[in-house]
């Protein structure tokens, strides 16, 4: 089997694994990304997982294909669920909804532990897994911004036991208090998006008389980053 390609979204998150890890890579699918890891020598090793057989028969047949069953394990469970005994150093959970990463996490206190990375690109609602990440005690090390057709967002995160949720601002929790700082032309196309999507919200939320006090707070945040 030739080696897979990754995507620009998995490089992107491939590129923050710490040398020598080994890794649970959740939610796995066909398990290019350790494999690719491994090739390059940037893992010891891993466990991949999914709550689905096919996937998790894929990745089976992709590990053996490039000579990699001794180094790489394939486990069918639900998210973390079975994975605490393999003790992996470095999380991938990539692709699901924010909600459905933070439920996972949630599942596995396990990872409160500073030895453990997280790494994490959520598909939807990123502001509520930082809010969850932050409440909980983990901190946010380094977040990445990719553009692969869309602009994903990349969050590095490990438990340092201190709650700090309440110093991110609203458009922080949801754009990344990195990427905001750093700015450049992903951030200024990511916040026209955001942008563009919350316009349309609060004239749909005025229309119906809702409230749409937090789309009014994150508009008047962007607009000051954007003059």
């Amino acid at each position: 089997m030739n080696l897979p390609k990754l995507s620009p979204r998995l490089r992107c998150a491939a590129e923050v694994v710490r040398q020598g890890a080994y890794i649970a890579d959740v939610g796995t699918d066909h398990a290019y990304l350790p494999i690719v890891l491994l090739s390059e020598g940037k893992i010891c090793g891993g466990v991949v997982s999914d709550i689905n057989e096919g996937p998790i028969a894929r990745a089976k047949e992709h590990i053996g294909a490039c000579g990699m069953t001794e180094l790489l394990t394939a486990k069918r469970c639900d998210g973390l669920s079975e994975l605490e005994e393999d003790h992996p150093e470095d999380i991938f959970i990539l692709g699901m909804g924010g909600e459905l990463i933070a439920r996972i996490l949630s599942d596995a206190p396990w990872t409160k532990a500073p030895s453990i990375r997280l790494i994490l690109q959520p598909m939807t609602h990123p502001e509520l897994l930082r809010r969850f990440l932050l409440s909980e005690g983990y901190s946010i090390v380094d977040e990445v911004l990719v553009k692969d057709e869309k602009i994903y967002q990349i969050i590095c995160a490990e438990y340092s036991g201190i709650p700090q949720h309440r110093a991110y601002s609203e458009l922080e929790l949801l754009l990344g208090r990195e990427p905001l700082r750093r700015g450049g032309p992903l951030c200024e196309e990511l916040l026209a998006h955001w942008r563009d999507v919350l316009s349309v919200r609060l004239a749909g939320k005025q229309k119906a008389g809702s409230d749409a006090s937090e789309e009014e707070r994150l508009l008047k945040q962007i607009g000051e980053l954007t003059k």
